[in-house]
């Protein structure tokens, strides 16, 4: 968006609408679009970008398609522990973060039930203390 010099983009494009499944057939279903992305069509967007004298959008094209490929990974890493149980169970104890209230939990488990705020286990992620 930043080469853009304003005016009027003409785009054509086609992009598949995939049938809505169960979490990890979704998951799945997104993993591949991100593959598809990232070494189809953001690789033949460097290509031309290059061929037609843009040598920098071509590295952001590029740049961008790294991204993508990260996201595949992500996506399969995401329906694997769902399929093996391990969304909300790990094999040590770690810390949990109930995304509703705040509280945090250690175990290797995450609560069934928020013990402060009652929500689901479903609000519960690994506590990430990034900053």
């Amino acid at each position: 968006f930043n080469y853009l010099k304003g005016g009027d983009v003409d785009i054509t494009a086609a992009y598949p609408a995939g049938i809505i499944g169960d979490t990890t057939a979704n998951l799945e279903a997104a993993a591949d679009g991100e593959k598809m992305e990232w070494s189809d069509i953001y690789a033949d967007f460097e290509k031309t970008a290059r061929k037609e004298g843009f040598p920098e959008i071509a590295t952001s094209f590029k740049e961008i398609a790294e991204v993508e490929e990260f996201h595949e990974k992500r996506y399969r890493k995401l329906a694997k522990n769902i399929a093996s149980g391990e969304v909300f169970k790990k094999k040590a104890s770690v810390k949990w973060h109930c995304t509703n209230c705040g509280y945090i939990h250690e175990g290797p488990e995450a609560p069934k039930e928020c013990p402060a705020c009652k929500h689901a286990q479903s609000y519960y992620e690994l506590l990430a203390e990034n900053y």
